[in-house]
């Protein structure tokens, strides 16, 4: 799976979670990527970045035939079961999580049996610079030996059979054999500026089916009316990855710098939470009746916003504060692209589709049975009348690109919040004092839109005014309600857009017009094709384009990154990506046509 270089395909990845950070494991048994003790520190394993050097946890067996992975039933449980020459073995690994929640500690344990012959383990640990801010070294303490990471105190845990070869500073190797009908527990236990739990090796095996259970009963509390409810919950599922659970905020992708294009310098950090996606993530939580997290999440976006008012910032940290300045770190990069990027440039954006939204959303909420209080009413109404003020600016758009143009997303995105304003207020959610404007901007936004973004010749809403380029993320305006208003133009724009921006399969498409040569294909841009075609009445083109799509996109155990190269047929940007996972969910209702 690796090459020369020693790097796993971006697809290939699983991931486990404790609902604070996400560990991603390559098929091999090495994991690559953790950021402990918390998703957004800098990373302690990080052999995705640098394969020659970068930290890692591996286990993985010798002679190795076959490997078949998959989730537990309704669970974040990771199982692999192996097939060597000499056996056959079961590696199970999870985050763990306590009796009552998150453990104050991070425990990635790793449970391995013998089920038939023997199986050798090659078993290495070795911790990663944080990006290059500190050297590890190694301690030996009455309770054990322990491995820093600057302000990270590590410990790896193995059975007393284990034979080490070889333990310093910067690596510990050794290797585990198991013969049949044994079980053992391999464990790295990591902690920042506190105490380090040293569990004995049994408790940690008893919480691998204690964070089973609470996973599964997760699931059980989920009510999903949609056809395709496998697929739905394991995007739910997925998407826990993302959560941050001290603040309820969900982050866009548990990985960083990822390359949008092998070799390129499309290489973001996305370990942030942007309005759009914490909104999106809220939305589909409430289709799938979690609401506890749908809650949390809005509590969490609405206090933020409210914190760094004037304006509305697309982006913040998991504790919500501002992003700081991006800035490049010095490793290779994954396949060699550079820069690697720490931080997002998007932070002091204007991004006028943030209000459609934040509105979007709080309409959404209050359909679940939600009720305001008078600090988010007042929010919501500064909101939507700051909206009326802005939507003629210009923007950097749904796309945050650099150059500022009227985009016809951003426009619509404030017909859809002064929509939703209006209904608010006319329900006595919000204060009617700015009703009549809110209906008289809404109206100006939906005719400006017609005069200035509509290519009457090839009959389809443009990029941005003036434009002749198409953008794949209005397909998202069937969603929005636009559908209602303007239905035969959106029929049109989506063929358009088909047409125009699709691969040579005409199943996945780029965002927008120019990207063939920059990027892969954005995999939520697909999903919206099929909500596009759903909603706006051909439930069978969309159920054909969805069945396509999971067999294309989806790896072994149901996760998706960012992009997809149609050329290589792998994954490419940050994984796994919020986005996709959210589009895939609001895609299943729309092929049952909701």
């Amino acid at each position: 799976m690796r090459d020369e270089d020693g790097y796993a395909p971006i697809d290939s990845y699983a991931a486990i979670g404790d609902g604070r950070s996400s560990a991603l494991i390559a098929p091999d048994g090495s994991i690559d990527w953790w950021c402990a003790p918390c998703m957004d520190a800098p990373p302690l394993l990080d052999r995705m970045l640098d394969a020659p050097n970068g930290g890692r946890f591996v286990l993985e067996a010798r002679e190795l035939l076959t490997v078949q992975r998959h989730y537990r039933e309704a669970s974040n449980v990771l199982e692999t079961p192996v097939c060597t020459t000499t056996g056959t073995a079961l590696v199970t690994e999870s985050l763990n999580s306590g009796p009552a929640g998150r453990l104050p500690w991070s425990e990635l344990a790793r449970r391995v049996e013998g089920l038939e012959g023997e199986v050798t383990f090659d078993l290495v640990y070795k911790p990663g610079t944080r990006a290059g801010t500190c050297s590890p070294w190694m301690s030996d303490t009455p309770n054990g030996r322990v491995h820093h990471a600057g302000p990270v105190m590590t410990m790896l845990r193995y059975p007393a059979h284990t034979q080490i070869t070889h333990c310093d500073d910067r690596e510990v190797r050794g290797h585990l054999t198991l013969h049949a009908g044994e079980r053992e527990v391999v464990a790295l236990l990591a902690s920042q500026d506190e105490v380090l739990p040293v569990p004995p090796l049994e408790e940690i095996d008893t919480r691998i089916d204690r964070s089973d259970r609470e996973w599964q009963q997760w699931v059980d509390d989920l009510h999903c009316a949609a056809s395709r409810r496998a697929e739905v919950i394991r995007s739910a599922l997925a998407l826990k990855f993302l959560w941050f659970s001290p603040t309820g905020v969900i982050a866009a992708a548990v990985s960083a710098s990822l390359p949008e294009r092998i070799g390129g310098d499309k290489n973001w950090d996305y370990r942030f939470a942007w309005v759009r996606d914490a909104a999106y993530v809220i939305k589909t939580f409430l289709r799938v009746g979690a609401l506890p997290d749908a809650k949390a999440g809005f509590s969490w976006l609405m206090t933020t916003i409210g914190k760094h008012r004037p304006g509305l910032a697309p982006c913040f940290t998991l504790r919500g504060e501002r992003v700081d300045e991006e800035r490049f770190i010095d490793v290779p990069g994954y396949r060699n692209s550079q820069p690697v990027r720490i931080g997002n440039t998007a932070t002091d954006q204007l991004q006028t589709c943030a209000y459609g939204d934040v509105l979007e959303m709080a309409s959404r909420m209050l359909e679940a049975g939600h009720i305001f209080d008078p600090t988010t009413a007042r929010l919501l109404f500064e909101l939507a009348d700051e909206c009326a003020d802005s939507w003629m600016r210009k923007d950097s758009g749904f796309w945050e690109l650099e150059a500022v143009q009227h985009y016809t997303m951003s426009k619509v995105e404030c017909w859809m919040a002064l929509r939703r304003a209006c209904e608010l207020a006319e329900a006595g959610h919000i204060t009617t004092a700015r009703l009549p404007r809110w209906q008289r901007e809404r109206d100006r936004i939906l005719e400006w839109i017609d005069a200035h973004c509509w290519d009457e010749a090839r009959q389809t809403y443009v990029m941005y005014a003036g434009s002749d380029r198409l953008d794949a993320s209005l397909m998202l305006a069937s969603r929005f309600g636009l559908a209602e208003a303007r239905r035969e133009r959106l029929l049109s724009t989506r063929e358009a857009i088909r047409r125009e921006l699709a691969d040579e399969s005409g199943d996945l498409l780029w965002r927008y017009s120019g990207m063939r040569d920059c990027e892969g294909t954005f995999i939520s841009c697909a999903f919206w094709m099929v909500e596009a075609y759903g909603l706006l009445g051909d439930t069978e083109e969309a159920g054909r384009l969805f069945s396509s799509l999971l067999a294309r996109v989806q790896n072994d155990v149901g996760l998706m990154p960012e992009m997809w190269d149609p050329l290589t047929e792998q994954g490419l940007g940050n994984t796994p990506q919020g986005l996709s996972h959210l589009a895939l969910v609001h895609a299943a209702f729309a092929v049952d046509g909701i």
